[in-house]
Protein backbone atom coordinates (compact mmCIF):
# COMPACT_ATOMS: atom_id res chain seq x y z
CA UNK A 1 0.00 0.00 0.00
CA UNK A 2 1.47 3.35 -1.04
CA UNK A 3 1.93 6.22 1.39
CA UNK A 4 -0.75 8.24 -0.37
CA UNK A 5 -3.16 5.35 -0.11
CA UNK A 6 -2.37 5.00 3.61
CA UNK A 7 -3.03 8.72 4.06
CA UNK A 8 -6.32 8.47 2.15
CA UNK A 9 -7.42 5.67 4.49
CA UNK A 10 -6.31 7.61 7.57
CA UNK A 11 -9.16 9.09 9.61
CA UNK A 12 -7.04 11.07 12.06
CA UNK A 13 -7.54 14.81 11.43
CA UNK A 14 -4.29 15.58 13.26
CA UNK A 15 -2.31 13.69 10.63
CA UNK A 16 -4.16 15.48 7.83
CA UNK A 17 -3.60 18.88 9.50
CA UNK A 18 0.08 18.11 9.80
CA UNK A 19 0.33 17.27 6.11
CA UNK A 20 -1.69 20.37 5.21
CA UNK A 21 0.76 22.48 7.20
CA UNK A 22 3.58 21.09 5.02
CA UNK A 23 1.87 22.03 1.72
CA UNK A 24 3.91 25.17 0.99
CA UNK A 25 7.16 23.49 2.00
CA UNK A 26 6.39 20.74 -0.54
CA UNK A 27 5.59 23.32 -3.23
CA UNK A 28 8.87 25.09 -2.49
CA UNK A 29 10.77 21.79 -2.68
CA UNK A 30 9.11 21.00 -6.01
CA UNK A 31 9.89 24.49 -7.31
CA UNK A 32 13.53 24.13 -6.28
CA UNK A 33 13.76 21.07 -8.51
CA UNK A 34 12.63 23.12 -11.51
CA UNK A 35 15.62 25.47 -11.53
CA UNK A 36 14.60 27.66 -14.49
CA UNK A 37 10.96 28.06 -13.50
CA UNK A 38 11.22 27.74 -9.71
CA UNK A 39 10.18 31.32 -8.94
CA UNK A 40 7.43 31.24 -11.53
CA UNK A 41 5.99 27.99 -10.17
CA UNK A 42 5.84 29.32 -6.63
CA UNK A 43 4.33 32.65 -7.77
CA UNK A 44 1.68 30.94 -9.90
CA UNK A 45 0.79 28.42 -7.18
CA UNK A 46 0.29 31.22 -4.63
CA UNK A 47 -1.86 33.09 -7.17
CA UNK A 48 -3.93 29.95 -7.90
CA UNK A 49 -4.42 28.98 -4.25
CA UNK A 50 -4.91 32.42 -2.71
CA UNK A 51 -5.83 35.13 -5.24
CA UNK A 52 -7.81 33.37 -7.98
CA UNK A 53 -10.55 31.94 -5.68
CA UNK A 54 -11.12 35.40 -4.19
CA UNK A 55 -11.20 36.97 -7.68
CA UNK A 56 -13.77 34.45 -8.91
CA UNK A 57 -15.97 35.08 -5.86
CA UNK A 58 -15.69 38.84 -6.41
CA UNK A 59 -17.17 38.59 -9.93
CA UNK A 60 -20.94 39.06 -10.20
CA UNK A 61 -21.09 35.60 -11.76
CA UNK A 62 -18.57 32.91 -10.89
CA UNK A 63 -16.43 33.08 -13.99
CA UNK A 64 -12.95 33.84 -15.24
CA UNK A 65 -11.80 36.90 -17.11
CA UNK A 66 -9.64 36.36 -20.18
CA UNK A 67 -6.42 37.39 -18.35
CA UNK A 68 -7.30 35.03 -15.45
CA UNK A 69 -7.84 32.18 -17.91
CA UNK A 70 -4.47 32.88 -19.55
CA UNK A 71 -2.75 32.87 -16.16
CA UNK A 72 -4.63 29.70 -15.14
CA UNK A 73 -3.33 27.93 -18.25
CA UNK A 74 0.16 29.16 -17.44
CA UNK A 75 -0.24 27.72 -13.91
CA UNK A 76 -1.48 24.42 -15.33
CA UNK A 77 1.49 24.15 -17.67
CA UNK A 78 4.03 25.00 -14.98
CA UNK A 79 2.74 22.89 -12.14
CA UNK A 80 0.38 20.10 -12.20
CA UNK A 81 -9.62 20.89 -14.73
CA UNK A 82 -8.68 23.47 -12.25
CA UNK A 83 -11.33 26.13 -12.81
CA UNK A 84 -13.89 24.30 -10.68
CA UNK A 85 -11.50 23.78 -7.79
CA UNK A 86 -10.55 27.46 -7.78
CA UNK A 87 -14.16 28.66 -8.02
CA UNK A 88 -15.73 26.16 -5.64
CA UNK A 89 -13.05 24.69 -3.31
CA UNK A 90 -15.76 23.69 -0.82
CA UNK A 91 -17.40 21.50 -3.44
CA UNK A 92 -14.73 20.29 -5.87
CA UNK A 93 -11.15 19.04 -5.84
CA UNK A 94 -8.54 19.32 -8.59
CA UNK A 95 -8.00 15.92 -10.20
CA UNK A 96 -4.21 15.79 -10.07
CA UNK A 97 -2.70 12.43 -11.04
CA UNK A 98 -0.91 12.13 -7.70
CA UNK A 99 -4.18 12.56 -5.83
CA UNK A 100 -6.14 10.09 -7.95
CA UNK A 101 -3.37 7.49 -7.61
CA UNK A 102 -3.63 7.67 -3.83
CA UNK A 103 -7.12 6.13 -4.08
CA UNK A 104 -6.66 2.45 -4.92
CA UNK A 105 -10.10 2.02 -6.50
CA UNK A 106 -9.33 4.76 -9.04
CA UNK A 107 -6.12 3.36 -10.47
CA UNK A 108 -5.20 3.70 -13.25
CA UNK A 109 -6.02 7.37 -13.80
CA UNK A 110 -8.57 7.94 -16.54
CA UNK A 111 -9.50 11.34 -17.93
CA UNK A 112 -13.25 10.81 -18.29
CA UNK A 113 -16.31 12.43 -16.73
CA UNK A 114 -17.20 9.10 -15.08
CA UNK A 115 -13.76 8.80 -13.50
CA UNK A 116 -13.88 12.41 -12.28
CA UNK A 117 -17.29 11.71 -10.76
CA UNK A 118 -15.93 8.65 -8.91
CA UNK A 119 -12.91 10.68 -7.80
CA UNK A 120 -15.08 13.49 -6.47
CA UNK A 121 -17.33 10.99 -4.67
CA UNK A 122 -14.31 9.51 -2.85
CA UNK A 123 -12.91 12.95 -1.98
CA UNK A 124 -16.30 14.16 -0.69
CA UNK A 125 -16.59 11.03 1.45
CA UNK A 126 -13.13 11.63 2.93
CA UNK A 127 -14.02 15.30 3.53
CA UNK A 128 -17.16 14.21 5.40
CA UNK A 129 -15.15 11.69 7.49
CA UNK A 130 -12.59 14.30 8.48
CA UNK A 131 -15.24 16.91 9.35
CA UNK A 132 -17.07 14.32 11.47
CA UNK A 133 -13.87 13.54 13.40
CA UNK A 134 -12.57 17.12 13.61
CA UNK A 135 -14.25 19.63 15.92
CA UNK A 136 -13.22 22.54 13.64
CA UNK A 137 -15.05 20.97 10.68
CA UNK A 138 -13.08 23.07 8.18
CA UNK A 139 -12.21 20.32 5.72
CA UNK A 140 -13.06 20.93 2.06
CA UNK A 141 -12.52 18.70 -0.98
CA UNK A 142 -9.79 21.06 -2.14
CA UNK A 143 -8.00 20.91 1.23
CA UNK A 144 -8.14 17.08 1.17
CA UNK A 145 -6.74 17.12 -2.37
CA UNK A 146 -3.88 19.43 -1.33
CA UNK A 147 -2.93 17.04 1.49
CA UNK A 148 -2.89 14.00 -0.78
CA UNK A 149 -0.87 15.87 -3.40
CA UNK A 150 1.61 17.14 -0.81
CA UNK A 151 2.09 13.63 0.63
CA UNK A 152 2.76 12.08 -2.78
CA UNK A 153 5.11 14.82 -3.99
CA UNK A 154 7.02 15.00 -0.70
CA UNK A 155 7.46 11.22 -0.68
CA UNK A 156 9.01 11.48 -4.16
CA UNK A 157 11.26 14.53 -3.82
CA UNK A 158 11.84 15.16 -0.11
CA UNK A 159 10.67 12.34 2.19
CA UNK A 160 12.18 14.08 5.21
CA UNK A 161 9.18 16.45 5.13
CA UNK A 162 7.01 13.49 6.12
CA UNK A 163 9.07 12.30 9.07
CA UNK A 164 7.10 12.06 12.28
CA UNK A 165 3.75 11.30 10.68
CA UNK A 166 2.12 8.07 11.75
CA UNK A 167 -1.21 6.95 10.51
CA UNK A 168 -4.13 6.50 12.90
CA UNK A 169 -5.05 3.23 14.58
CA UNK A 170 -8.06 2.95 12.26
CA UNK A 171 -5.70 2.85 9.28
CA UNK A 172 -3.58 0.16 10.88
CA UNK A 173 -6.72 -1.79 11.79
CA UNK A 174 -8.01 -1.53 8.20
CA UNK A 175 -4.66 -2.72 6.85
CA UNK A 176 -4.62 -5.72 9.20
CA UNK A 177 -8.21 -6.58 8.26
CA UNK A 178 -7.28 -6.45 4.56
CA UNK A 179 -4.27 -8.69 5.14
CA UNK A 180 -6.44 -11.15 7.07
CA UNK A 181 -9.04 -11.23 4.28
CA UNK A 182 -6.28 -11.82 1.72
CA UNK A 183 -5.02 -14.92 3.54
CA UNK A 184 -6.80 -18.20 2.86
CA UNK A 185 -8.87 -19.34 5.77
CA UNK A 186 -7.70 -22.36 7.68
CA UNK A 187 -10.38 -24.82 8.62
CA UNK A 188 -10.01 -27.51 11.18
CA UNK A 189 -10.64 -31.01 10.11
CA UNK A 190 -13.33 -32.60 12.13
CA UNK A 191 -13.67 -36.33 12.05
Amino acid sequence: MSGGERLFRCEDPAVWKGIYAKYWAVVEAKAAGKQKSSGKLLELEKWYQEQLPAAILAHTERSLTQPELVKLMEWKLTSMYAVLAAGAPGEVAFMADEVVESIAELRPVQYTAKHFSLFLEKILHKTHQLNKADSQQDWTPHKVELCLWAWEIASQIQPSLLEGFSMSDSTNRETKEEETRAQPSKRRKTE
